[in-house]
């Protein structure tokens, strides 16, 4: 399996806004996708920062989900409460 990693700097005071538009705009959309695993997203209220891990099944899953058009499409959902850029990693889930 192979994992997307994400750190994200949310606004202060937009961790629960940016909570609720993962659980309710991108998780639903997740689930959809070809090999799609799991979703996490932990957050911290004190330092706005949050990281977002999802699981896939394959490689290939991942990357073809990273240059979808959905992808850009989600990330834009989250736009209004992010304080810059994300930056996201590729890992082998190894244990």
């Amino acid at each position: 399996m192979f994992a997307r990693v994400v750190n994200v700097q949310l606004q202060p005071g937009k961790v629960d806004e940016g909570v609720r538009i993962v659980r309710e705009a991108i998780m639903p959309v997740l689930e959809q996708q070809k090999g799609f695993k799991s979703q996490y997203f932990f957050t911290q209220q004190d330092t706005n920062k949050a990281v977002s891990i999802n699981i896939w099944e394959t490689e290939a899953d991942l990357a073809a989900f990273e240059t979808a058009p959905i992808y850009r499409e989600l990330m834009g959902k989250l736009a209004g409460v992010l304080a810059g850029p994300p930056a996201g990693e590729r890992y082998t889930v190894s244990i």
